[in-house]
């Protein structure tokens, strides 16, 4: 704990990855952090990401591995299939000890758990307005009475509002990449618990996750961008699913009617976020809401990371946060950009754009999982 920083306040915007690991280090440094979420509850995604590399030293540090492993899959491979269901290619899964697997919902109940104690959770509201000051941050909130906070932080996601009240509208940060995904939890799959099944055709890809308890599947498609689609309007996204995946083989034609049925369909573009500067006075962005990388899992290792990262910077710095901010900045950032430039190539792998792109794809896969054994 940092002497004399008792009293200094924290607002976080969002309780999924980023929001509680940073309130978890921010109150062993002497802060007080507020973390305030829309949604009512613990979000009900249940997609599976992974906490690896950086963020597995933070969990070890957290001592929340063993919660992790305990909610962890069982999966150990991706498996690639023909229109027929065949095995036509695979890929070999890390072990444990490098990376572990869940469900997106465990491992923000996980965080959440570790900084219940310690922090102030205010589910089912959400910031309104801020009006910085040289000495603070006035915030309103949809629900609840204004209140006054040393400190802001914006852990809200790709479409973050707090991004959109200090910087501006997400069109000058949110950059569409040419890839879209819908994903839904479906029961009675019959999964193998250890293989993620993955099926492809030029441009398009579906899989099917056994998950932890609940299966997933995933659609991710290539189209170009539309900057003017509505992330809200579940309808639209249920007629933009079924129109990419007209005419598609093995289980798809099931899978678009389990997607049709739904109430509960994640559907976005796959983008990128860019921002000169993650912070503006007392308030900065963390996580998806500052460097979204969108795809692939490491979404959620990069948020842990950088919540970390910012809660040492703040704790080294408790009478500068802008010197703060900008030493989380630069150190985070050699994390986020390699991963940002690299989603072009891993689509490829898992997307490819031609049936002979698959065909090598596949092929590959196989010479690599036969040199691990």
């Amino acid at each position: 704990m940092v002497l004399g920083m008792t009293n200094r306040t924290v607002l976080i915007s969002g309780a999924g990855v980023a929001g509680p690991t940073l309130a978890y280090w921010l109150a062993r440094h002497g802060y007080r952090p507020t973390v305030v979420e829309r949604a009512q509850g613990m979000r009900s995604s249940g997609n599976p990401i992974d906490v690896r590399g950086p963020a597995m030293a933070v969990a070890h540090r957290m001592g929340i591995v063993p919660a992790l492993q305990a909610k962890a899959t069982a999966v150990t491979e991706l498996t690639f299939l023909n229109a027929a269901g065949r095995r036509v290619g695979r890929m070999p899964m890390p072990p444990q000890t490098e990376s572990i697997e869940l469900p997106r919902m465990d491992l923000a109940t996980v965080l959440l758990d570790a900084a219940r104690d310690d922090a102030e959770f205010v589910f089912g509201d959400s910031i309104s307005t801020l009006q910085p000051d040289a000495d603070g941050v006035d915030v309103t909130f949809d629900h609840g009475e204004p209140r006054r906070f040393d400190l802001v932080v914006g852990a809200d996601g790709v479409h973050s509002w707090t991004r959109r009240l200090v910087f501006g509208d997400e069109s000058q940060f949110v950059e569409q990449l040419g890839l879209w995904v819908a994903t839904l939890a479906i029961d009675g799959l019959g999964l193998d618990p250890r293989q993620v099944l993955m099926y492809n055709e030029p441009g398009r890809a579906l899989s099917l996750h056994p998950g932890s308890g609940k299966p997933i599947a995933a659609f991710i498609w290539r189209s170009p961008a539309d900057p003017g689609y509505d992330y809200r309007d579940t309808a639209d996204h249920k007629r933009r699913l079924a129109e990419a995946y007209a005419g598609g083989g093995w289980r798809i034609p099931e899978m678009l009617r389990h997607a049709g049925e739904t109430d509960d369909l994640y559907f976005d573009a796959v983008s990128r976020v860019s921002l000169e500067r993650w912070s503006a006075g007392r308030v900065v962005l963390l996580g998806d809401a500052a460097s979204s990388v969108s795809l692939f899992g490491d979404g959620s290792t990069l948020a842990m990371a950088g919540a970390a990262t910012l809660a040492d910077a703040l704790a080294a710095h408790p009478a500068d946060h802008e010197t703060a901010f900008r030493a989380y900045e630069a150190a985070h950032r050699k994390l986020v950009e390699p991963k940002q430039n690299g989603v072009g190539q891993a689509s490829k792998l898992l997307i490819p754009s031609t049936r002979l792109g698959i065909g090598v794809r596949n092929a590959a896969s196989n010479v690599l999982a036969a040199i691990r054994r």
